[in-house]
Order: structure tokens, then C-alpha cells, then sequence
């Protein structure tokens, strides 16, 4: 499927992933239309489209108001669902508005969907925080599903939404499962957003890291370029209606592995310090994660590893903090 023309519709475009896909999309010669309300919550900054806002149209809505989402939907050849509530601890604290944004607004999109565009291509970016603790490494997207925050469950739910509307109503719908992103425009100035990108913001103001003992668990990082690309190569694929995909990197580096790159390329220092009874309720373990099938449906791979990312991303924010640091 060429989409250098189609019109794209991305919700959450003012965010870190769904911004670096309007660049993207931009450059690819696409007719691109934002959809975000700036939730403080969700991590959305004006500051992510000024060298480009000219070419954008942006919308100031919110999923949640389904009768304006509708509007913005109806002529689009392709829609990405960038918008959600992302921070774990917040939605264990506000757990109806976490409800709202995550699952709620996922229904607002899909019936706007099967009401007034139903042959869009629609993909959703999903998390794989939404396996919970894991039965078997590598896991794969066969792998059972028993999140332990409020946040990973709601994604769970919405993705099962969206696979529920295709085979119900024959959407052309896909499904991105994504792990921690990292790279620039991403909301690095509170540790409710992904704990790789606080820890560039911490690093960049040569601060602690702080991480909690032993910090040997494993995690699967992805640079932002190569989320990217993974929703590029869902988007022009004629034929993966109903499939969720893992987008991960080919490594897996522990929390203080990740913490100790950050701060040799960036500044700063790790300090390692005891769990709080309210992180530990909620901790997975080792998050060890297949991108086999992806690699093998959409022959896409990941391009850059996490030492060269660190330092795109630290060329990226070094005259940038007033703008992302508030």
C-alpha cells in the first residue's frame, strides 16, 4: 500500500511517539491532521511540532468527547491512536480517569470508525506492560496477560477492543505492541512518564539516577525511529487486519545498565536506593520479549541500539531543556 498521499489522521500527535510519526509522516509527503487535548497526564508539548506545525492540521480534542473525535475521523485513509494515559503510579491513583482515556476513549474511536470511515486502516499502539510478570522468555504475543497496574490492564483491554471490532465489523485494524521508547521529544521531566526517558532528564541536569536495589531486572528498550518505522511498515501492509505485534529491540539491558549508559553519555550518577512498598506492588520482573514475528511478517528490524540512541537523543535535548523540563 503506497500512503505517501493518504490522508492520516494521529490522535496524541502532540506526545513523544505520536509527534516523531508526524514528522515522519510529513516526509513521506502525507496529509497530517493532530488530535490532542494536552493532558498534562499524557505527556503531550506544543514544542514537539514547531519546526513543523505550518504543515499540520491541528485539533485541541479529547477521545473521551466522542461527538468532536467523529468529525476528525470521518475522511481519513489511516488513523494511529497515539493518545493515552501513560503513567503507571497515576493510574493506580486516579484509576477512573486512566479508565476514561485507555479503554473508553479506544470505544469512542472504533464506533467513530465503523460509523463513518469504516474502511480506514486504524492502528493502535498497545504495551508490553500489558503481559504482567512472565511465564516463559522470550514471550511472544501468545504469551497470557495478567498486568499488575491499572495503566497496562486498560491497554490490554483496549487491544482486545480493537481485535474484537475486526472480526465483529471487518475493521482494518492492527495492533503495536511497544516497550520503552526512548529518544527525543519525549516528556522527560517526571518520573510518571517512561523511566528511560526521566532518566535522560535527570542525566542532562547531572543529577542522581536513582534506582531501585539491585536494578539487575530486565527491560527491553526501543529507540523512537524505530517505533517509527514499525508503525510505517504496519500502515503500508496490505494484509495484517487483526494481528498484534511486538516492536522491540533485539537487546535486553537491565535497569542499571540502562541508568549507567545514560549518565556516561549525558552526566550525572546512579544511586541505588530500596524499593517503596507502592513500585514493588506493581513491579513485573525481567521483561525478556520476542520481535520474531514481526521481522517475518513486516521484515522490520531495529536499527539503532541503545548507546547510539542515547546519543541522538542527548544531541537532541542539549539546547532544548528549557522546553522540556518544566
Amino acid at each position: 500500500m503506497n500512503i505517501s498521499d493518504k490522508k492520516v489522521l494521529i490522535t496524541g500527535g502532540l506526545g513523544f511517539i505520536g509527534s516523531n510519526f508526524v514528522k515522519k509522516c510529513l516526509e513521506m509527503g502525507m496529509d497530517v491532521t493532530i488530535y490532542d487535548n494536552l493532558d498534562p497526564n499524557s505527556g503531550g508539548n506544543l514544542f514537539n511540532i514547531e519546526p513543523f506545525k505550518k504543515d499540520v492540521e491541528l485539533v485541541i480534542g479529547d477521545i473521551i468527547n466522542y461527538d468532536h473525535l467523529i468529525q476528525v475521523v470521518l475522511d481519513k485513509d489511516i488513523i494511529i491512536n497515539c493518545a493515552a494515559s501513560t503513567s503507571h503510579p497515576y493510574s493506580m491513583s486516579e484509576p477512573w480517569l486512566n479508565l476514561d482515556v485507555n479503554s473508553r476513549g479506544m470505544i469512542n474511536i472504533l464506533e467513530a470508525i465503523r460509523r463513518v470511515n469504516i474502511g480506514v486502516k486504524f492502528i493502535h499502539i498497545g504495551t508490553t506492560t500489558q503481559l504482567g510478570p512472565l511465564h516463559y522468555q522470550p514471550a511472544d504475543e501468545h504469551h497470557p496477560e495478567f498486568p499488575t497496574d491499572m495503566y497496562s490492564a486498560n491497554k490490554m483491554v483496549a487491544e482486545k477492543y480493537v481485535l474484537l471490532y475486526v472480526k465483529s465489523y471487518s475493521l482494518n485494524a492492527s495492533v503495536i505492541r511497544l516497550p520503552n521508547v526512548f529518544g527525543p521529544k519525549a516528556a522527560i521531566h517526571s518520573p510518571e512518564f517512561t523511566f528511560n526517558n526521566y532518566f535522560v532528564g535527570l542525566a542532562l541536569q547531572k543529577k542522581h539516577i536513582t534506582v531501585y536495589k539491585p536494578g539487575t531486572q530486565l527491560r527491553n528498550v526501543l529507540y523512537v525511529d524505530d517505533a517509527v518505522d514499525a508503525l510505517i511498515a504496519v500502515a503500508e501492509a496490505d494484509s495484517v487486519a487483526g494481528e498484534a505485534f511486538f516492536a522491540v529491540g533485539d537487546e535486553h539491558y537491565s535497569v542499571k545498565d540502562i541508568a549507567q549508559q545514560t549518565c556516561k553519555i549525558m552526566g550525572g550518577s546512579v544511586q541505588l536506593i530500596d524499593w517503596p512498598k507502592e513500585r514493588e506492588a506493581i513491579e513485573i520482573g525481567d521483561a525478556v520479549i520476542s520481535n520474531e514475528k514481526i521481522k517475518k511478517a513486516l521484515n522490520w528490524v531495529p536499527m539503532v541500539g541503545l548507546e547510539d540512541g542515547l546519543k541522538l537523543t542527548y544531541d537532541y535535548y542539549k539546547d532544548k531543556l528549557d522546553k522540556y523540563l518544566k
